[in-house]
C-alpha cells in the first residue's frame, strides 16, 4: 500500500513540476514550488525526491509506463524497427499531453550541460525499455551500442518534436522514420 502512495506522490510532483515549468520555465522551478503546488511539506517531498533532476527521472519513469502498457506484446509479427518507431511516436503522444511543460525542459537543457549529462543515462534506460519491449536484444557491448544509437536517434527526433507544431506530428514521424532507416542499414553492416 506505501507503494501506490509513494507513486500518487511522485505523479502529483512531476505534474505539478511540469505545469510550474509551463509557466515559469524550468529554470524558475523549486523543489519548495513543486512541494508548496501539491500542498506537502518540502521534508516530506524530500523522501521522494533528491534533487529537481530526479523528477525528471521519474517522469520518464511514468512516461515509459504509460508506453510500454499501450504497446502491449512484442510477439505480434511486427518487425523490429517498426516496434521501435510506433514505441518511440507512442513517447511522443505521451510528451504531448505535458507539450509545455516538455519544451521548457528542453529548452533548459541548452543552458545546463550538467542536467543533460546527469539525465542523459535515465534516458539510455528508457530507451533500452523501448528495445526490449521491440524485441531488440540489448545484451552485452552490441546491446549497449544499440541503446546508445537508439538514445541518439530519439534526441534527434526530441528536437524535432520541439518544434512541430503539425496536429499528425508528420515532421517528427519522418524524422524517427529516416533515423530509424539510417540505422537500421548500419546495424545489418556493423552486426
Amino acid at each position: 500500500m506505501a507503494k501506490k502512495t509513494t507513486k500518487n506522490i511522485k505523479e502529483r510532483a512531476v505534474e505539478a513540476s511540469l505545469a510550474l515549468a509551463a509557466q515559469k520555465g524550468w529554470e524558475a522551478v523549486t523543489l519548495r514550488a513543486v512541494a508548496r503546488k501539491i500542498k506537502m511539506p518540502l521534508h516530506e517531498l524530500r523522501d521522494h525526491f533528491e534533487d529537481r533532476t530526479d523528477i525528471i527521472a521519474a517522469w520518464g519513469r511514468i512516461i515509459d509506463k504509460k508506453v510500454l502498457a499501450a504497446a502491449g506484446d512484442a510477439e505480434d509479427g511486427t518487425s523490429p524497427r517498426d516496434r521501435l518507431f510506433d514505441l518511440l511516436m507512442e513517447r511522443f503522444d505521451v510528451l504531448n499531453e505535458q507539450r509545455d511543460g516538455a519544451r521548457a525542459i528542453l529548452g533548459s537543457f541548452k543552458c545546463d550541460p550538467k542536467q543533460t549529462l546527469i539525465c542523459l543515462p535515465h534516458l539510455c534506460r528508457s530507451m533500452g525499455w523501448m528495445m526490449d519491449a521491440a524485441g531488440v536484444e540489448t545484451g552485452g557491448l552490441k546491446g549497449a551500442a544499440k541503446i546508445a544509437g537508439l538514445t541518439a536517434i530519439y534526441l534527434k527526433a526530441l528536437w524535432v518534436w520541439r518544434d512541430d507544431d503539425s496536429p499528425d506530428m508528420s515532421k517528427t514521424m519522418a524524422a524517427l522514420d529516416q533515423s530509424l532507416g539510417h540505422a537500421e542499414q548500419w546495424a545489418e553492416k556493423i552486426f
